[in-house]
């Protein structure tokens, strides 16, 4: 079994075991006790192996009937020596757990029903929350309310049914490697199940895997000439709606993959619970604290330090931008934001639709040499009004690098077909790439799904990586339309209007066909008169 074979069995077993114990638990909520869990069971396991390596031989060796934790023993053995112990953990790690806090004593804890295991787990909670990373990780379990009455109506039903399902994920998990790539998958995959569950509110939190995979290729191509490859560095990456983290960490895997290096990868998401989802997602991949920054607040109303920055010569700018924002969000821009650095040279978006605030806000913070992909509604590329007003300058200042446009059907949460914006600062072509992508797909179930090359099938990813990678054109998919084209067409970007994929009629030569018609009267006739002969001959009536 492969590596990824692997990983997907674990998610399966997972989300196996959330479909049998949530019950009538909604999908969402049951979403974040469990991954909670999962993610416990990272941190626990990350700690014990690297406090086995801080201590040495003094780390304790049990048996294997032995239930106990080895930090625990040692803990008990070393009551001197734990404060120092959990100061060189810290600036190891960046983090402590305490022995009672670690998984393996929490799951011991739900295998023999321990009425203390809910008492324990809130304590674990709040200690990691507020000890354990100094004020990085404040809050990270604030949504986790061990003491709601959808786990059970009494403590002790609530304490129950803990035990059950931390049991079970206990058990689920031992027969698998529980690396940090497993764990990592394992977590988005449940992530991208319960989004498929979870309707409309999906839409919050998750980029499909797919699309994210488009986006995080284009990004870490170069810039100036994407047909030379992947760059080997990108100092900083940003998405300013960052959901689960998913396209955050899909950009820094496409470039780790290609020996290439990440300096800080930063997020910004308004809902709590997925911010804390994202902060979570990016430990269970392995990355330090240090190396990312996931901020909680209001991408519109620009509420993050490092980006209010109003010296141009210390902003802070982004080699690569991704970024799923909410379609057609209203908003309430007041006479402030339009003075606001990031809107004044276009204007702002009307309030019906912020998804033109959503695209210069990333823009204002793009390098010169960087590149910035946004997925938005189809609308954009055609409204009227003050979105015109910013699409026609981003045109004329050579801003608009490409316009991809998807099927329908491909988010768990928006039915409509969506497009992708590729943008950039210094754009060496002076044409825009037009992709018409939307009937490269294939139905499954009620969900439309992008191709990968399976069993001989097209590649509908590579399809349109590819196109935008050696800016190729192609009939009824792709076309590099002039400046000029598209001033004439009211600087209206409709992907229809540059490649349709409607076939032509094939136009009938009616002479052609009468004499075809013609040609076939006579040799019936010739036959017929034929025919008549014989029967005569016969003695028989003629037709």
């Amino acid at each position: 079994m492969t590596k990824l074979e692997q990983h997907k069995k674990l998610g399966d077993t997972l989300w196996g075991i959330a479909n049998d114990l949530r019950g009538a638990m909604n999908a969402d909520d049951f979403r974040d006790y469990m991954l909670s869990f999962l993610f416990l069971r990272y941190l626990s396991h990350n700690y014990e192996e690297s406090a086995k390596k801080e201590l040495g031989s003094d780390y304790p060796k049990l048996a294997e009937e032995d239930s106990r934790t080895p930090l625990g023993i040692w803990y008990s053995a070393n009551e001197d020596d734990v404060l120092a112990f959990e100061k060189q953990m810290r600036r190891k790690v960046h983090y402590v757990i305490k022995p009672d806090h670690l998984w393996n004593n929490i799951s011991e804890m739900s295998r023999t029903q321990d009425g203390e295991l809910l008492v324990t787990l809130e304590e674990g909670f709040r200690y990691i929350e507020n000890e354990s990373f100094d004020n990085s990780f404040q809050g990270l379990f604030s949504e986790i309310n061990l003491n709601s009455e959808k786990i059970g109506k009494t403590p002790s039903d609530r304490n129950k049914k803990l035990c059950t399902i931390i049991q079970k994920i206990a058990e689920g998990i031992a027969d698998f490697s529980t690396d940090t790539d497993s764990l990592g998958d394992a977590y988005e995959y449940l992530i991208g199940q319960f989004a498929a569950g979870s309707g409309k509110k999906a839409g919050e939190f998750y980029t499909p895997q797919q699309i994210s995979t488009i986006l995080s290729e284009i990004v870490t191509l170069d810039s100036q000439d994407p047909s030379t490859g992947k760059k080997s560095k990108l100092d900083k990456v940003l998405d300013f709606a960052c959901g689960s983290g998913s396209l955050l960490l899909n950009v820094r895997k496409r470039i780790k993959d290609n020996d290439g290096t990440v300096g800080k990868i930063y997020g910004q998401e308004n809902n709590i619970t997925t911010y804390n989802l994202a902060r979570m997602n990016m430990l269970l991949h392995g990355m330090k604290d240090t190396e990312f920054e996931i901020f909680h607040g209001d991408t519109l109303k620009n509420q993050w330090d490092i980006l209010n920055e109003m010296n141009p010569s210390k902003k802070t700018e982004f080699d690569a931008i991704v970024a799923n924002p909410p379609f057609s969000l209203r908003w309430e821009p007041n006479d402030t934001m339009a003075k606001d650095f990031r809107f004044k040279s276009y204007g702002l978006a009307p309030k019906s639709a912020a998804d033109f605030s959503f695209l210069l806000h990333g823009f204002h913070f793009l390098s010169k040499e960087g590149t910035m992909a946004i997925i938005l509604p189809h609308g954009v590329l055609s409204r009227g009004g003050a979105e015109e007003r910013i699409r026609t300058k981003l045109l004329k200042d050579n801003n608009i690098d490409n316009v991809i446009g998807l099927p329908s059907n491909l988010f768990y949460s928006k039915g409509i077909p969506v497009c992708i914006l590729v943008l950039k600062k210094c754009k060496k072509e002076e044409d825009v790439l037009f992709i018409n992508a939307s009937e490269h797909f294939e139905k499954v179930g009620r969900q439309n799904t992008l191709r990968e090359g399976k069993d001989a099938e097209p590649n509908d990813i590579q399809s349109i990586v590819e196109t935008y990678k050696y800016r190729k054109e192609a009939e009824r998919y792709s076309r590099k339309v002039s400046m000029g084209e598209i001033e004439k067409n009211g600087y209206n970007l409709n992907i229809s209007r540059y490649v349709s994929t409607s076939i032509d009629e094939v136009k009938i030569d009616l002479n052609l066909v009468n004499k075809h018609l013609t040609s076939i009267n006579e040799r019936i006739k010739s036959s017929t008169d034929k025919h008549n002969e014989f029967l005569k001959e016969l003695g028989l009536k003629t037709v």
